[in-house]
């Protein structure tokens, strides 16, 4: 099975501790984000975990616990935007990302990370000219470094137009312009560009529009076959494999402006309060009245065809 971390919070840059301490303890348990009381609970063992996701602005805080992860299959997302605090207030410097990028890529390969360059949102500040710019220097500085970079587009989601109120759409014919320059430039720099939730407008300029994170990419990485059942996307424009999270909303403490997976700022800071190292929740711990299923898991790779994946 594949568990992710990063589709309610970024676990790696604000949780690092616990996510190590769940490692260790060998279970974690997760509240259904719509019913407080239903309670997974999944076993964290290389023997029915083939590969972890992992979604983050900020990776250096799970560095000093990679060797709990070395038996692991792993997937590693670092997003990399040109924003200043204005719009990214807590993500740390992006000189410091990059390193940090370029030392989990050697940690892990180069098939087992990718670039998000997103979302893309258009200002006076943040022109197009802006991103075409920011854009070159980071892919020339992950060049070798990873052969993905993912892009999308702001969506004004009713979070998002609450906490970002100026924040406008992306017009079609600026998403098309824009889109081709960068696909330009990833390719000079041996990246191909996945756009996210996107829809093919962009594959007739070599973008890869069948989905950011599929069960292929997971392959690549882990380098075995994976019998993964059948399941949808988060959206119905998303072809992403997405699964078994363990996170929680309103818990990223970056407090991105564009941000869909926190309400308002204060609900974040109050439920980071209640963060425990060593519960088995991210948030909290039991409650009376929970109802904790433990999650069937198996292992999906194909033992009969463990081939060098192309």
């Amino acid at each position: 099975m594949i568990l992710n971390t990063g589709q309610r919070t970024d676990i790696p840059a604000f949780y690092a501790t616990w996510f190590a301490n769940r490692l260790k303890a060998g279970f974690v348990c997760v509240r259904n984000p719509y019913n407080e009381h239903q309670v997974s609970r999944y076993r964290l063992d290389p023997a029915v975990v083939d590969a972890i996701g992992f979604c983050t602005k900020n990776p250096a805080p799970m560095f000093p616990y990679m060797e709990l992860l070395k038996d692991y299959g792993q997937y590693w997302f670092v997003t990399l935007t040109p924003y200043g605090k204005d719009i990214e207030p807590n993500v740390p410097d992006k000189h410091q990302v990059i390193a940090d990028f370029q030392k989990l890529s050697q940690l892990v390969g180069v098939d087992a990370i990718g670039w998000r360059y997103d979302p893309i949102l258009l200002s006076d500040r943040y022109t197009l000219d802006y991103h075409r710019k920011a854009f070159a220097q980071i892919a020339e500085a992950l060049d070798g470094y990873t052969k993905t970079a993912v892009i999308s587009f702001i969506d004004l989601y009713p979070k998002v137009r609450k906490n970002f109120p100026e924040a406008r759409e992306v017009s079609a014919s600026d998403r098309i312009a824009l889109g081709k320059e960068l696909i330009a430039i990833a390719t000079q720099h041996h990246m191909t560009v996945k756009p996210c939730a996107e829809g093919d407008d962009l594959a007739p300029y070599g973008a890869d529009c069948g989905g950011c994170m599929k069960i292929s990419d997971y392959e690549k990485a882990i380098g075995n076959r994976l019998l993964a059942p059948n399941r949808k996307g988060a959206r119905a424009e998303c072809a992403c494999y997405l699964s078994c999270d363990i996170g929680a909303y309103n818990t990223c403490k970056h407090l991105c402006r564009y941000c869909y997976a926190n309400a308002e700022n204060a609900v974040v800071l109050a439920q980071s309060r209640r963060h425990d190292p060593m519960s088995p929740f991210l948030i909290g711990n039991y409650m009376p009245g929970d109802q904790v299923h433990d999650v069937v898991q198996e292992s999906w790779i194909d033992r009969q065809m463990c081939l060098p994946l192309e």
